[in-house]
């Protein structure tokens, strides 16, 4: 993927944080890095804070994502250091279990984390998830079977879902 002209920034508390924007399928992506892991991943123009740099991780993450859009690649090997609440780190590690090419409902993940009436705190935390991909939440759905989001959010999350369908199927 190629560096796009302009950065986005993240800043992670007691680190020096680093960043860089990369082009995906689905347009701009910054790539963010404590230099130990990968702590965000965000989409859009959206300006965060920290060194704009392209490290060896925020390459690896981007690598990764583009085998992943090619469909060459399933699952990925970057460690990880979400911030969240103790109840959201317990969402994204049960969404982060949702093999590729299937889908969860939001009680799905309520019932794994031991919190079945928790269906709207799960959206919630999902909607907070700082590694959307990498940790998939495009991969919970609503009850219906249908992406939950609203705009752009809801058609990235079908286009990701299709992408995933159909490479699971052989079909690119």
């Amino acid at each position: 993927m190629a560096p796009s002209s302009t950065e986005r920034r993240c800043t992670v508390p007691g680190s020096t944080p680093t960043h860089f924007a990369y082009r995906t399928p689905l347009g701009r992506v910054t790539i963010a890095s404590d230099g130990r892991a990968v702590t965000a991943l965000a989409f859009g123009e959206q300006t965060l804070p920290g060194a704009a740099r392209a490290t060896e991780l925020t390459n690896r993450a981007a690598n990764q994502l583009q085998e992943y859009f090619a469909g060459k690649r399933r699952a990925f090997d970057l460690p990880l250091a979400p911030a969240g609440t103790d109840f959201q780190k317990r969402v994204w590690k049960a969404v982060a279990d949702v093999p590729y090419g299937e889908t969860r409902t939001y009680s799905d993940v309520a019932a794994a984390i031991g919190s079945p009436r928790s269906c709207r705190a799960v959206g919630a935390a999902s909607n907070k998830n700082p590694l959307p991909i990498l940790i998939p939440c495009h991969r919970i759905v609503g009850a219906n079977g249908s992406p939950a989001g609203s705009g752009n959010d809801a058609k990235a999350k079908a286009f990701l879902l299709d992408m995933e369908r159909r490479a699971a199927e052989g079909r690119s």
